[in-house]
């Protein structure tokens, strides 16, 4: 446990990190929209708050939020950079880390290259950039609570251990532990399209909207869901494989060792060898397909088909199992989201059962900033987790 969580074990109760998250996601707020929000009284989101703002962890609002007759409201939020957190996303070919506040600002970063992907190397890269964000913090470094690390793939949370990572090559990696055994904070790893999910859930559509759902596309396909105001996690962990429905082709090998996925076509990879293959150019890059598709080359523009297609069914087979209000589409694959919109828009509303055609697909762009904040996110909640 780091030590500002130490010191401050009021943040460690049930109901003060429900009512500390609720200041975060909803600040301003008052102490009576708290009580409506948890279902707590208004003496007991009282007698909780105080020791917080004692400790500096919430500031009460100078000016009265109502003019309503009766008791001035005194609204209730966030000191931003009382409490810091680390992320790092992890890719293919570097690490992007960054130091961020409870308020959601990145107060710094950093970025390594990645030459190999063994565990080892990969864990040292993420020790390298952690102290090195440490030494950029200064004094404000003994703010942190801990550091988040989101890897693609099948992982273990509870324990940290990446169990099965295709883009990686990994299966049952301890990496929470290999990190955690050089650095002085708290580690925790997940799943980095769930963790980007629960940055939304913190700092964006999840403040406004009952359930939503985003889709990144680029390296991979994933899927992060919310529901019933939290992210779903599964028995197993594995919630939101989307990229591994059987909806493509079964010819197409996906590189999880399965056919027929949809990362299999949908993949920037995946696009960027199939057009490799139409024209036997093996040094044909994904910029070079995307460049053909936009002048019409019949290759890349049937690739891109594809993927839209794969991509649109695995959009319906989401909003009909989950009936979000809302799925952003997201990811580096956005930047060429033009080339397969159509094929997207026109395969979801083929499938799309009844009254989830209704769901709302919207564009956003991510940069792997905003990947690495997903990861700080998962670092809060890990220090905002009551024990006992």
């Amino acid at each position: 446990m780091s030590p500002l969580v130490a010191r401050t074990p009021a943040l460690r109760t049930a109901t003060s990190a429900e009512i500390f998250t609720r200041i975060i996601t909803h600040g301003p707020v008052s102490r009576i929209e708290i009580g409506r929000l948890t279902g707590l009284s208004q003496a007991k989101v009282t007698k909780t708050v105080s020791p917080l703002i004692r400790d500096g962890f919430v500031t009460v609002g100078e000016h009265a939020e109502s003019s309503s007759p009766g008791r001035p409201v005194y609204p209730l939020s966030v000191v931003p950079r009382s409490m810091l957190a680390i992320g790092v996303k992890v890719n293919a070919d570097e690490i992007v880390a960054v130091a961020v506040s409870i308020g959601n600002e990145v107060l710094t970063s950093t970025r390594r290259p990645l030459a190999r992907h063994d565990p080892e190397t990969v864990a040292a890269e993420i020790v390298r950039c952690a102290r090195r964000l440490v030494d950029k913090l200064g004094d404000s470094a003994e703010r942190l609570v801990g550091i988040g690390v989101s890897v693609s793939g099948d992982i273990d949370s509870g324990s940290g251990v990446v169990r099965h990572s295709p883009l990686l090559g990994w299966a049952n990696v301890p990496l929470g532990a290999t990190v955690a055994r050089e650095v002085d904070l708290p580690v925790v790893v997940e799943n980095d399209v769930r963790a980007l999910a629960r940055s939304e859930q913190w700092f964006g559509l999840g403040v406004e909207a009952e359930s939503f759902a985003i889709v990144t596309i680029g390296a991979g396909i994933g899927c992060g869901i919310y529901v019933n105001r939290d992210v779903v996690v599964g028995a197993h962990g594995v919630v939101g494989e989307i990229g591994h429905l059987p909806l493509a082709s079964p010819d197409a090998r996906c590189v999880c060792g399965r056919r027929g996925c949809v990362e299999a076509v949908a993949s920037s990879g995946a696009i960027r060898d199939a057009v490799r293959v139409g024209h036997g150019d093996p040094a044909l890059t994904l910029a070079d397909a995307v460049a053909l598709a936009h002048a019409g080359d019949r290759t890349a523009v049937d690739a891109f088909d594809r993927a839209g297609t794969a991509i649109g069914a695995a959009l319906a087979v989401t909003a009909n199992l989950v009936d979000p209000e809302v799925v952003v589409i997201a990811g580096e694959g956005v930047m060429e989201y033009d080339l397969y919109e159509r094929r997207i828009r026109e395969e979801f509303a083929a499938h799309a059962f009844g009254a989830a055609a209704n769901c709302r697909l919207v564009v956003r762009r991510h940069t792997f900033i905003d990947w690495a904040c997903g990861a700080a996110v998962a670092a809060f909640r890990e220090a905002l987790r009551p024990v006992g």
